[in-house]
């Protein structure tokens, strides 16, 4: 793999086809191995052109199974459909087989869902994939899973260059409640209570007995390239926010890799929490979260394991482990 990505790498910093025997020297491997190599990279997709003055730079393969699969620092076989029902669906399937660290992949989706199953458009330009996992974790720290994605989506928004955030537990956001210049926005500039322009959605299904883990499947939809017009009124996307498409390949792996690092072995995971901290719009704002058991509100102080909210109320302290939560203007 290493030897491939850098003949890559010498093709396309070279204005005109090379040679193999110039290859071979500055890779420093025989032109066995740059045979090999360009063997192994057309398996995959991506087609190097053999001509008489030598080799010709590949076209990219774009958004497909080998083009994010290749190179990808992460545990995972990419699994690409460019249309499926729902990649959390294909992966409840292939959890039944008995397969595990399996990225599923699709351009577009026809069956999605969020939390609540509520309805989540899904067309061509997002990105939309699941993990299937077999953690070795207890059933109670599941949970740091879905924050873990959303950190991971965070952070490879980031690196696109829009400044997402999280609102507890698994929204993306992109803006908050405040203008500019600190003071609350009015009710009718976010009428839903939300916190900000929806980006990206987790939802996470799993199996297992009481105390362990037996499969683990994360499903995140990231509205990428997508037009704003085509979303719900509160919703935004990638190239909306950046004034430019976003690479989709690039922006899976880096969210792919974000997650192996932060899911990797139970030491990994006690790092979810810091980091879901720092990334989060919802600490430090009143908040009303709508319960299985009735309607908390007050001030939300932090998130504690398993990534419980922590809201200092007009009864005291409480922990709400999961509801639905919306974000209040200090008036109310």
């Amino acid at each position: 793999m290493d030897t491939r990505r850098a003949l890559l790498d010498a093709l396309a910093a070279d204005d005109g086809p090379v040679s193999g025997p110039e290859l071979a020297e500055s890779l420093g491997v025989s032109r066995a191995a740059v045979w090999k190599a360009v063997e192994g990279l057309r398996e995959e997709e991506f087609a190097v052109e053999s001509t008489s003055e030598g080799y010709v730079p590949p076209d990219d393969p774009g958004y497909s199974g080998p083009g994010i699969a290749f190179g990808l620092d992460a545990p995972y076989s990419v699994e690409y459909r460019d249309r499926i029902g729902s990649t959390n669906e294909r992966a409840r399937e292939l959890a039944a087989e008995g397969k595990s660290d399996v990225a599923v992949v699709a351009d577009e989706q026809t069956g999605s869902r969020g939390r609540l199953d509520r309805e989540w458009v899904a067309p061509s330009g997002g990105v939309w994939l699941s993990i299937l996992t077999r953690p070795d974790v207890p059933t109670a720290r599941a949970p740091l899973f879905t924050l873990a994605a959303a950190v991971a989506t965070t952070d490879a928004a980031r690196q696109a260059g829009v400044d997402a955030q999280i609102k507890w537990p698994n929204d993306v956001l992109v803006g908050d409640d405040a203008d500019e210049g600190g003071a609350v926005a009015s009710a009718e500039s976010d009428s839903s209570g939300r916190g900000g322009r929806k980006l990206a959605g987790i939802l996470t299904e799993m199996e297992g007995e009481a105390d362990r883990v037996g499969w683990l499947a994360v499903g995140v939809g990231v509205n990428a390239n997508i037009d704003p017009e085509t979303l719900p009124a509160d919703a935004t996307s990638l190239s909306a926010e950046r004034g430019a498409p976003v690479d989709r390949r690039r922006f899976a792996a880096t969210l792919l890799e974000r997650y192996a690092e932060l899911t990797d072995s139970p030491e990994a995971l006690d790092g979810v929490l810091p980091a879901w901290r720092e990334r989060a719009s919802t600490l430090g704002r009143r908040v009303r979260v709508d319960t299985a058991d009735g309607t908390v509100e007050g001030t939300a102080v932090d998130v504690a394991e398993p990534g419980a909210l922590v809201i200092d109320t007009d009864e005291g302290r409480q922990r709400v482990h999961a509801g639905d939560c919306e974000h209040l203007r200090d008036a109310e």
